[in-house]
């Protein structure tokens, strides 16, 4: 044999080792089922938008990310998160943008044994709390800032209205549980629908009611329905939003009516006002920058906070799986959902993440603040 023809050997040999172990490093595959059509988008859209400012490759290694758009639908989310573990062999799974398609995606990952990141507030039952993990701030600790605001202000009895589905069973069970023993009664409980175009009727049986008080529990421009509706039939109480409707644009529909709402937030809409020691305040300021640079001035969102969290933690925990299994194998999953209860203080945008098998939140009050609207803009509620 030639010299040429041994050096020719030599590279083919030397391709032929490299070969397979290129192929044993295969990409992170997430799937991400959210609402960017529909009802919800509004809450949808961010989340998508917030991809663009995550990472690439986490550990050395490509995160391949597949977004599939579920209207809102929980048929659909089901639909999605089932492609994701038949077709795309996902690693990690999360989604979607509201409760009802959330649990739906919740109920899929649990049975492959994936891990889920929850992009809404969603409620993780047992059969759901294995491999499902919740990014936004849970009810009762996002309702507790507001309902102490009510103590504050001698608040005595409440009027309720919110979505006829599970996000607002979550705050109407919320708000009967934490201010009972406050001393605080909810004296009118009203629904409607999140296409619903008029609620009319349920304003003026809330008004009627006479509450000190009323807490709408909405999510995304929905929820600047009832608002507008409240200021309009002459309703003069404190009116209270939750974190779901965090976004400049319900100040954009509620307009004049937005003003002195007090809305609970995530931390992520407003950094500026946290402390120079708070970790929430630093992932803040970098996601609203450059969230703000590609989408213009004041287009920061709650929602956005939740997916760009997501990478957040995975920043920490990836690494952790793969010096034990290699993505693509069940053992890589279970890496990844053990990892999740090791990690500890992991600092995101929308709070410090601190999992455990019982707490599938994992967060504090470091997790929330209280925002009203001045002159159309959020600032912090006294």
């Amino acid at each position: 044999m030639t010299k040429h023809h041994l050096a020719i050997a030599a590279v083919a040999a030397s391709l032929a080792l490299a070969g397979p172990a290129i192929a044993q490093t295969p990409d992170i595959t997430i799937g991400i089922t959210t609402s960017t059509t529909g009802p919800a988008a509004a809450l949808g859209i961010p989340e998508r938008n917030a991809l663009e400012f995550v990472p690439k490759e986490i550990g050395g290694v490509p995160l391949k990310v597949i977004v599939l758009d579920d209207g809102g639908d929980p048929t659909v989310a089901t639909t999605n998160a089932r492609r994701f573990v038949t077709e795309s062999k996902a690693d990690i799974i999360m989604g979607s943008a509201t409760t009802p398609p959330t649990i739906a995606v919740s109920t899929v990952a649990n049975e492959a044994g994936i891990p889920h990141f929850g992009l809404a507030p969603f409620p993780i039952t047992p059969e759901r709390a294995k491999w499902s993990v919740g990014m936004p701030q849970p009810v009762p600790i996002v309702g507790k800032v507001m309902y102490d605001h009510m103590k504050s202000k001698g608040i005595k009895t409440i009027g309720y209205i919110g979505y006829s589905d599970s996000y607002g069973d979550l705050w109407f069970n919320d708000v009967k549980n934490q201010t009972g023993p406050m001393d605080m009664k909810v004296v009118a409980e009203e629904r409607f629908a999140r296409p619903d175009t008029s609620v009319t009727g349920q304003v003026l049986k809330l008004i009627a009611a006479n509450p000190d008080a009323i807490l709408i529990g909405a999510s995304g421009t929905a929820a600047a329905l009832p608002q507008t509706e409240l200021r309009d039939k002459g309703y003069k109480g404190l009116i209270y939003q939750t974190h779901g409707a965090a976004s400049m644009d319900f100040i954009r529909i509620a307009g004049k009516a937005a003003e002195g709402v007090l809305m609970a937030s995530g931390p992520v809409m407003y950094p500026e006002g946290q402390a120079d020691t708070a970790l929430t305040k630093k992932p803040g300021l970098a996601l609203n920058a450059a969230y703000e640079a590609k989408y213009g001035p004041n287009s920061r969102s709650q929602f956005a906070g939740h997916s760009y969290d997501a990478f957040e933690v995975l920043k920490r925990v990836i690494p952790v799986a793969l010096k034990t299994a290699k993505p693509g194998t069940p053992e890589f999953r279970e890496a990844i959902r053990q990892a999740l209860m090791t990690e500890k203080e992991i600092a995101a945008s929308q709070g410090v993440y601190n999992f455990t098998e019982k707490d599938r939140y994992g967060l504090d009050e470091r997790s929330r603040i209280l925002l009203t609207v001045k002159d159309g803009k959020y600032v912090l509620a006294q």
